[in-house]
């Protein structure tokens, strides 16, 4: 699946059309964000993750959303399930984000 890129507007309207979300937000300056980004990218066309769409935002551009999700830092991820924020937090790892995937399934 393509890796959808949203905003504040956007984000609200997709999280009640779509039952399952996952939203990282990032910052052009954050090493990590960079790092996980090839991983966030293959996890989008994985198989076991077919149900799941998957949403990438600027944290400094979307201030409503990530005062939402209380934002501590990057790359931050949001988890959304039938238009409910479900768990939220910094993850760095390939392993962190599956965590945070399999809350979805």
């Amino acid at each position: 699946m393509t890796i959808l890129e949203s905003n504040d507007k956007e984000l609200r309207q997709l999280i009640f059309q779509k039952p399952k979300v996952i939203v990282k937000f990032t910052d052009e300056n954050c090493p990590i964000c960079k790092q996980l980004h090839p991983k966030f990218n293959l996890l989008s066309t994985a198989p076991e993750y077919e149900g799941i769409t998957f949403v990438r935002m600027n944290a400094k551009e979307n201030p409503v959303s990530s005062k939402e999700v209380k934002l501590t830092g990057t790359p931050f991820f949001a988890i959304y399930r039938e238009g409910k924020l479900v768990d939220c937090g910094i993850a760095a790892t390939e392993q962190e984000l599956r965590k945070m995937l399999q809350a979805l399934l």
